[in-house]
C-alpha cells in the first residue's frame, strides 16, 4: 500500500487544524511537515492541543524549502497568499483551502477581493453537476492543482445545482440566506466574535449581495445551468462553533411538483456517499453533520408561491473545507475517494 507525505501550512488556524485531525485517521497518509506564520517556532499542542499525536511538533516558516519534497501540500493561508508559494511547488499536489483559485472571472475576483487574479484551477467539489449528467469529479482526477470550494459554496451549490441542471426552476430571483458558526471567520481575534457578543444572538453581516462567496455561488449554478445565474445571498452569524445551514430558494418551473422534485435530486445523489437526501418530513439539522464530511438535504414546494425550496447542513469546517480538501487530494492521488472521511457525525 503506498504512503504519501503531507505537509501543511497554516496549521495553527482551523481549516488546517481540521485538514490534520482528518490526515491523522487515513491510512494512506504519512504527516510531514507542518508550517505557520506569525505561530512558527511554537509547539502545535500549545494551538491545536486537540491534535494529541502531533502535540510535540514545532511549527516550521512557511516556505518553499520547508514544504518540497513532500508528495502533496495543503495551503491553509490567508486570501492572496497561496499564488507565491504553489508557484515553487511545481512537481507536487497543491490543494488550496483558500480562495485565491476558486473564481474563472477575472473581474469578478477583482470587485470581490480587490486584488489581482491568480488564476483558477480546478474546483474541488467532486459531487457537483456540471451539466445534466456530469459532474465536477472528472476534473479532479490527477488533477495536480485544486482549488478548495469556500463553505457557503459548498451547501447552497450543492443544494440548488439538481434543480438547475435539470430544468426546473428559473435563473433568475434565487435567494439563499444562511447561518454560520463563528469558526467561519477564522481564528483571529476578533470583537464581534468574542463569546459575549456572540452566545445568545444571531446577526447577519454581507449584506446587499457583497459576500465574497456570492461570485462562486453563481458560478457554480451558471455551471450547472448551461446559462448565468444570479443570486441574493445573506449570510447570518449562529452562536455555534461549527455548521452551516442554509435555505435555498428559486421560482419553480410550471408543471413541476414535489414527487418530480424529489426524483431530480435522488438521481443526482441517489449514488454519492456524503450527500444525502433524506426522507420526506425530516430536516437538515447542523447537529447531525457536526465532524462528518456528510451534507443533508431536503427539498419542499411552495405551491402558493410556486417556489423550490432546499435546505442543507454541512459542518462548515469537514465538507465545507477539510473534508473537501481531503476528498480532492483521493481523487487526485487515484486513492479511494471516501478514504479518512467520517460519515457519521457528532451527537448530542
Amino acid at each position: 500500500m503506498q504512503v504519501f507525505s503531507v505537509a501543511v501550512a497554516g496549521a495553527s488556524g482551523y481549516a488546517g487544524g481540521e485538514i490534520l485531525r482528518l490526515l491523522l485517521g487515513h491510512p494512506q497518509v504519512r504527516i510531514g511537515a507542518l508550517t505557520a506564520g506569525s505561530s512558527a517556532g511554537s509547539r502545535l499542542g500549545d494551538l491545536q492541543p486537540h491534535l494529541a499525536p502531533l502535540a510535540d511538533v514545532v511549527l516550521q516558516e512557511t516556505n518553499p524549502q520547508v514544504l518540497s519534497g513532500h508528495d502533496v501540500v495543503f495551503l491553509a493561508l490567508p486570501h492572496g497568499t497561496s499564488a507565491a508559494v504553489a508557484e515553487q511547488l511545481p512537481d507536487t499536489v497543491v490543494i488550496d483551502a483558500g480562495a485565491d483559485f476558486r473564481l474563472t472571472d477575472a473581474g469578478a475576483w477583482e470587485q470581490f477581493y480587490g486584488s489581482d487574479h491568480a488564476g483558477s484551477w480546478p474546483y474541488g467539489l467532486p459531487e457537483l453537476l456540471t451539466g445534466p449528467d456530469t459532474k465536477q469529479r472528472s476534473a479532479l482526477q490527477g488533477a495536480q492543482r485544486i482549488a478548495v470550494p469556500g463553505c457557503y459554496p459548498t451547501g447552497t451549490s450543492l443544494g440548488l445545482a439538481p434543480a438547475f441542471a435539470a430544468g426546473i426552476v428559473a435563473r433568475r430571483d434565487v435567494v439563499i440566506v444562511a447561518a454560520s458558526g463563528t469558526s467561519g471567520a477564522g481564528k483571529s481575534l476578533k470583537p464581534h466574535l468574542l463569546g459575549a457578543e456572540v452566545m445568545g444572538s444571531m446577526s447577519p453581516y454581507g449584506v446587499g449581495g457583497v459576500h465574497r462567496h456570492t461570485p462562486e455561488i453563481e458560478q457554480n449554478l451558471s455551471l450547472a445551468a448551461g446559462s448565468p445565474v444570479t443570486v441574493s445571498f445573506t449570510p447570518t452569524l449562529a452562536p455555534m462553533p461549527r455548521g452551516i445551514l442554509a435555505t435555498c430558494s428559486a421560482p419553480l418551473s410550471a408543471g413541476v411538483d414535489l414527487a418530480q422534485v424529489r426524483e431530480v435530486y435522488e438521481k443526482a445523489y441517489g449514488s454519492e456517499p456524503f450527500v444525502h437526501l433524506l426522507p420526506e418530513g425530516q430536516w437538515p439539522t447542523t447537529g447531525a453533520v457536526l465532524g462528518s464530511n456528510n451534507v443533508q438535504l431536503q427539498v419542499a414546494v411552495d405551491e402558493r408561491v410556486g417556489r423550490l425550496i432546499v435546505i442543507s447542513a454541512i459542518d462548515n469546517l469537514t465538507k465545507g473545507t477539510a473534508g473537501g480538501a481531503v476528498q480532492s487530494m483521493n481523487l487526485a492521488l487515484g486513492l479511494e475517494e471516501t478514504l479518512g472521511l467520517p460519515t457519521t457525525g457528532v451527537s448530542p
